[in-house]
């Protein structure tokens, strides 16, 4: 449903609340005219009267409490879970996923992710020890470290430790 559908039922919704178009409107920041002409929209769209108005009151017809009913607490929880996702923003939150070397994840990652996380408890960390080339974006990873210069071209890299020697050694 497009946002544009939305709109005449929110309208509908300040103007119930308010019982009062003048003070819906002021409320939402638009003209009576044009909650006016929503509320009619979406009257006219479903084919039902939705609130009885005289020049002195406005009330909710039995169809427009029905409707207010369901969709209410539709919008309530959105409205919550907008809030609550907006808080997300002020503290790190949430999943973080990440594929690695038993190494590198050892050597380079833990030291330096252990502080954050005790840091921030509410984010989480799952981690996913491979050696292969692991697609990214496919694995649905933030990010992956690997050792070498063997990465495709469509991936940005970062050195985030310094270089390593090997040795061969036998005795």
């Amino acid at each position: 449903m497009p946002l544009d559908s939305l709109r005449p039922l929110l309208a509908f919704m300040a103007v119930a609340r308010e019982h009062s178009f003048t003070r819906a409107a002021a409320r939402l920041g638009v003209s009576q005219s044009a909650l006016s002409h929503a509320v009619r929209t979406l009257e006219s769209r479903i084919g039902v009267r939705l609130l009885t108005r005289t020049t002195r009151s406005v009330s909710v017809t039995e169809a427009g409490e029905r409707l207010l009913r369901v969709a209410v607490p539709r919008f309530e929880n959105i409205e919550t879970e907008l809030r609550s996702i907006t808080d997300m923003a002020s503290q790190p939150a949430g999943t973080i996923r990440l594929t690695a070397a038993d190494h590198a994840i050892d050597t380079l990652l833990w030291p330096r992710l252990a502080p954050l996380l005790a840091e921030h408890p509410q984010i989480h960390l799952e981690i996913h020890s491979d050696y292969a080339l692991t697609d990214i974006v496919a694995g649905r990873f933030e990010f992956g470290v690997r050792l070498g210069d063997g990465l495709s071209r469509d991936i940005s890299a970062v050195r985030i430790g310094p270089d390593l020697g090997f040795a061969i050694v036998g005795s």
